[in-house]
């Protein structure tokens, strides 16, 4: 599996209906509210998204000019990587498999952040980090690496769409201090909108000028959608309340059984047995096997935090097939 919640083409598998399978593999926040704006789609909308950036721009405490905004994430994944002047890339691995696809250079260095964190990128490399890490959820205290960064005169993407699931000290100040950083930010993971197609890229002034987008890149639906979660309080309230209790229950059920590692996201990576994805599969349950991510294998599988009904049949299952 090169991705999570890739739940249609088990559901074909299996010969059931999607809505029949519980889908941990799909790592996107579990509290959800009804939220249906009116749209008027026989118009044109603002082409510069005038509002919507205004609600970015509140939410993270930055400016409008330092905000860039695409047809989700891995759509400016691919703009930036596309774009930005480099020789070599250098991952700081296992990270999200579209930044190496979206790479223009077949010059790519590879860091094992569990082994080498502080191994030195090459001079005026592009240098891609995500942070909370995926597929772990480890969140990274970055001085270090930072100055390391500086020092070798880096171009620094830092991908930080975990990042709101927990109170995590953000890196988007920086964007004024050192010109060569971008920010990757998703919506959709937090937000719970995986079908709203929104992520942005934040950084100075002068970079966001320079980003090639092209006009209309957002329908008029997904903007007025994420107008409203952005500025939707209760729902930012409410949806950390969830995470907080039902992460607690997911990581109680996992650890009878696994080796769970330290999650600041929302998800649980375990070391398990390499049959368990099969295993699970079999009762409609659907996980993530990692062994797709640089220095893992599908020994190591990536558990999604839930709502309560789902990690009860995770646990009955569990037990059933011990």
């Amino acid at each position: 599996m090169k991705h999570g919640a890739n739940i249609y083409k088990y559901a074909k598998k299996l010969g059931c209906k999607p809505e029949e399978i519980i889908d941990f593999s799909s790592n996107i926040n579990l509290y959800d509210s009804l939220l249906y704006p009116k749209v008027d789609i026989k118009r044109y909308g603002d082409a510069t998204y005038k509002e919507l950036k205004n609600a970015v721009a509140k939410r993270y405490g930055i400016k409008k000019s330092n905000i860039a905004l695409f047809n989700g994430a891995s759509s400016a994944i691919f703009a930036l990587l596309e774009q930005l002047e480099y020789d070599t890339l250098t991952l700081y691995a296992p990270l999200y498999g579209e930044y190496e696809k979206a790479s223009k250079t077949t010059n790519i260095h590879k860091i094992n952040r569990f082994e080498n964190l502080y191994e030195k990128p090459k001079k005026n490399s592009l240098v891609i980090f995500v942070n909370p890490s995926t597929p772990d959820g480890k969140y990274y205290d970055l001085k270090k690496l930072f100055k390391l960064w500086k020092e070798q005169n880096a171009t620094v993407v830092l991908d930080e769409s975990f990042l709101e699931f927990e109170a995590l000290q953000s890196y988007r100040d920086e964007i004024q201090n050192y010109k060569k950083l971008y920010i990757v930010q998703s919506f959709s993971k937090f937000y719970s909108c995986a079908g709203i197609r929104v992520g942005a890229v934040f950084s100075s002034k002068e970079n966001i000028k320079g980003l090639k987008i092209p006009m209309w890149n957002l329908s008029s639906f997904d903007v007025a959608f994420l107008e409203k979660r952005l500025c939707d309080d209760d729902f930012i309230k409410k949806s950390k309340k969830h995470h907080k209790k039902r992460k607690k229950e997911l990581k109680e059920i996992l650890k009878r059984d696994f080796k769970v590692f330290e999650s600041d996201a929302n998800f649980f990576l375990v070391k398990a047995d390499r049959t368990l994805f099969r295993k699970l599969l079999k009762h409609k349950i659907l996980t993530r096997p990692c062994g797709s991510f640089d220095f893992l294998d599908d020994g190591y599988i990536r558990f999604a935090v839930k709502d309560k009904k789902s990690h009860m049949r995770l646990k009955k299952v569990l037990k059933d097939i011990e």
